[in-house]
């Protein structure tokens, strides 16, 4: 990573905050980034627990001038193939051009007296570049409540590559801050590759 960028050592001080194994995700993403100047970033640590486990998961996101690369590293117990607990890391680098939407959605409290700039309580934050796909499928019908005919299936197939939910409670004011803008710095990136 260009070392002389402040949005370069903001992200370094943000996965170093983060606390989850900073030396591996940060050797994780310089690499994927390379030489690449850092135009934006976001660093979402989630927690969750499974049985009497607690799992940490770190999620990487990072825009330059030309990629969007997600990094994600995970924690596992130990387990029959190691014997000592292990963290998994995968990075994917993806085109700004391959990029087919950028989807935010804010929840707001109290919406009939929302101010303009006020802070969403949670943002969703879902990029779609065709790697992953959802397909939801239910049973065609017809309006005639008696009719047995079989319709076959109606659905939808929606591109689900990442979602990301951060909130206010959980991550604090300043990861949502941070959300909004890498969303809108993303959005802006997508919008001038479709040019």
């Amino acid at each position: 990573m260009a070392k002389t960028s402040t949005t370069t050592q903001g992200l370094r001080a943000a996965i170093e905050r983060s606390g989850y194994y900073p030396a591996l995700v940060a050797e994780a993403v310089e690499a994927a980034v390379g030489g690449e100047a850092v135009k934006s970033y976001l660093v979402h640590q989630e927690t969750t627990f499974d049985a009497n486990e607690v799992r940490r998961h770190v999620t990487v996101l990072v825009l330059t001038g030309n990629r969007f690369i997600v990094s994600h590293t995970d924690e596992q117990a130990a387990d029959t193939t190691s014997p000592t607990p292990y963290a998994t890391t995968s990075t994917e680098s993806v085109k700004l051009g391959r990029i087919s939407s950028v989807v935010l959605s804010r929840v707001v409290a109290n919406p009939e007296s929302y101010a303009p700039g006020t802070l969403p309580r949670e943002v969703v934050l879902t990029i779609g570049w065709g790697a992953v796909s959802r397909i939801d499928l239910e049973p065609a019908a017809c309006g005639d409540p008696n009719c047995e005919a079989d319709h076959g299936y109606t659905g939808s197939s929606t591109a689900d590559d990442l979602s990301l939910r951060v909130s206010e409670a959980g991550d604090g004011p300043e990861t949502v801050r941070q959300a909004l803008a890498f969303a809108q710095s993303l959005s802006e990136a997508t919008a001038d590759t479709a040019r």
